[in-house]
């Protein structure tokens, strides 16, 4: 009798296992715990995640699954095993980005899901110490097999504070403030929720590879956002992996500094990296927005370039249409003068067809995009700026990937614009200097929107799409484009700090910079375009933001105000870990929005506050030297 009772609950043992199994998984330091849930115990489910931090309610109810032409995984589903949580570390350089040695870790546990008909689907799940991420497998059973729906939603009660940008083809446009789930949308990633008092989830995908098409977010129902993909039916084949999604949780510092994008993203395909220069770059367009039509115009911006110790000059649309001499002449000069060029290409791809700038056709066929970049390599040139894509379809998606890998080929860097976000690929590509897909200064040229919003806006973008990803924001506009900006001198200067991007576009003309004062030229020469640590030291969305970012020993703090009135920015350098005594500079808002302050002084105490006025839209720039006076 002891012997059959031994071998029914021997039977038994592994479903007894999975029935009992913990499906809490914790980060390591044990502040983030994610739960998934399965019906208590029913035999079947549709499942979903409860996210804490702490005692406080991140999210309630994450819906799970997905849904092809070929069998429903969302629902109807029974737990068939769970791994035990293990550790999981990410460890890895970066040459941009927020941080040069990224070091995060997790616990990871695998849910392995079965419809009734046997179909299996896998949820891997990793809580770090700051966020949670979690992506689907499952095995394609028969040809002709597609992916017909996320089930991924993420609850957000109405009243919560939140940011989102309206979905747009070229993912620019503002993050508005707003505590109303009511509003029907499609929204673009990232979305910054204020889930409880002091407590952010960041929402985002990373690692987007050739078997996914690009996402976003839609709230049909109130309070509950969807993950909906770009493509209606995503074909599937053999094995196949989504993207994880990507949620940065706690207080604001920790979502600011989080590098959980680039954590779970691909590590490098590149076996050659030391040819990749970040820098800064003159660049003509913001000004002339035909400038490179010009080529006598296009030299001016060189000896910029070389005057500012830029290293770089960007060429942009329309070089092809040059007059007064060839991009032949463009490019010798730029070399004899020491500056790298970088051209701008239209990705062919344009829904405005024919009347789109050029160059176009260069780069859509490989044979086509393959001469060309022999070319430019063969030309000196440094990189290439493609714009105008269209969508983030799944053929979209391999177009951007084929330009990066035949790119690095052929040693040129490479900036995306008018397209898709960043998914993680400055880890996978590092050739990968920036991105735009921020609503940015090139918008002074197109309506009058950006003058009065631009202080909001700026104080906003650190906290949403800068914490992604590089950002070619283009900062650093003193004078005025199409129509005015409103925001001081110093808040322009702080865009150069406040935002990161490992190829820094000045847009500005070159006797704007020629008249500045020698201390904001001096800091603009050397102000570095990577950073080998980030921290936030104060703000909030929309009203103010003060980063400071390590370069070797010294760090640069940059504070703006999103404000139309005075305020004092208020912040402690404790976190920055200086010297008793340091040197800091500081340039700020002068007694009106053209001027500045300009100040040596030392800082006695690390762990003490600072405060710095600044104007209505007002900013400032502090650098400090870890020198001991």
């Amino acid at each position: 009798m002891k012997r059959i009772f031994f071998i029914v609950i021997s039977m038994l043992w592994p479903v007894l296992l999975v029935q009992a199994a913990e499906t809490e998984t914790r980060s390591p330091n044990g502040k983030i715990s994610v739960t998934l849930h399965c019906g208590e115990g029913e035999a079947s489910c549709s499942p979903f995640l409860s996210v804490k931090y702490g005692r406080q309610n991140v999210f309630e109810h994450v819906s799970l699954g997905l849904q092809t032409n070929r069998k429903d995984l969302s629902a109807n589903l029974r737990l068939q095993s769970v791994t035990e949580a293990l550790p999981h570390v990410d460890d890895y350089r970066m040459i941009t980005g927020k941080r040069s040695h990224c070091s995060n870790r997790a616990n990871e546990r695998t849910f392995i899901f079965v419809n009734g008909k046997g179909d299996l689907l896998t949820i891997i799940l990793r809580a770090y110490d700051d966020g949670v991420a979690f992506r689907y497998q499952f095995d394609a059973a028969q040809s002709g097999e597609a992916v017909m729906t996320e089930c991924t939603s993420f609850d957000v009660p109405t009243g919560k504070p939140r940011w989102l940008r309206p979905r747009s083809v070229d993912n620019e446009g503002f993050y508005p403030f707003s505590t109303d789930g009511d509003e029907a949308g499609e929204w673009g990633y990232p979305a910054l929720v204020e889930a409880a008092d002091g407590i952010f989830a960041l929402i985002t995908e990373s690692d987007l590879q050739r078997a996914n098409c690009g996402t976003f977010l839609v709230n049909e129902s109130a309070e509950r956002y969807q993950v909906r993909m770009v493509e209606p039916s995503l074909p599937v084949s053999g094995r196949w992996t989504s993207a994880w999604h990507v949620q940065m949780i706690g207080p604001l510092a920790t979502v600011v500094e989080s590098t959980l994008v680039t954590d779970v993203a691909a590590p490098c395909r590149l076996d050659d990296t030391g040819w990749i220069k970040p820098g800064a770059a003159s660049w003509i367009y913001w000004a002339h927005n035909h400038g490179s039509r010009d080529c006598n115009l296009l030299k001016e911006y060189v000896d910029l370039a070389a005057d500012m110790d830029w290293g770089y000059t960007l060429i942009d649309a329309e070089w092809d249409r040059m007059e007064g001499g060839t991009i032949r002449d463009v490019l010798d000069y730029a070399h004899k003068k020491g500056i790298c060029p970088l051209l701008w290409y239209n990705s062919s791809t344009n829904w405005k067809g024919e009347g789109a700038f050029g160059p176009q056709y260069k780069m859509n066929e490989a044979e086509a995009r393959d001469k060309e970049f022999a070319w430019l390599q063969e030309q000196g040139a440094g990189g290439v700026k493609v714009d105008f894509f269209y969508t983030d379809s799944l053929s979209m998606m391999n177009y951007y990937l084929d330009i990066l890998e035949d790119a690095a080929r052929h040693k040129l860097l490479v900036n995306f614009h008018g397209g898709t976000l960043p998914w993680g690929w400055q880890r996978t590509y590092p050739n990968l200097i920036t991105q735009e897909a921020v609503y940015g200064a090139e918008w002074y040229n197109n309506n009058e929107q950006l003058t009065t919003r631009a202080a909001c806006h700026n104080a906003t973008l650190p906290f949403t799409r800068n914490v992604i990803g590089s950002m070619d924001y283009t900062p650093g506009t003193f004078s005025d484009s199409q129509h005015p900006h409103i925001t001081s001198y110093g808040h322009e200067l702080a865009l150069t700090v406040l935002f990161e991007s490992g190829m820094q576009h000045m847009p500005d003309k070159p006797e704007a910079y020629g008249n500045l004062p020698d201390a904001v030229k001096n800091l603009l020469r050397r102000v570095p375009t990577t950073w080998d640590d980030t921290k936030l030291l104060a703000g909030y969305p929309g009203e103010s933001a003060v980063v400071a970012r390590k370069k070797g020993n010294d760090w640069y703090i940059a504070g703006v105000n999103g404000k139309d009135s005075p305020v004092s920015l208020r912040f402690s350098l404790e976190r920055l870990e200086l010297p008793s005594e340091t040197i800091a500079v500081l340039i700020g808002d002068g007694n009106d929005d053209k001027s500045f302050s300009i100040q040596e002084k030392l800082v006695p105490r690390a762990d003490g506050e600072i405060s710095v006025d600044c104007l209505a839209r007002g900013g400032f720039v502090m650098v400090i030297q870890s020198k001991i006076r």
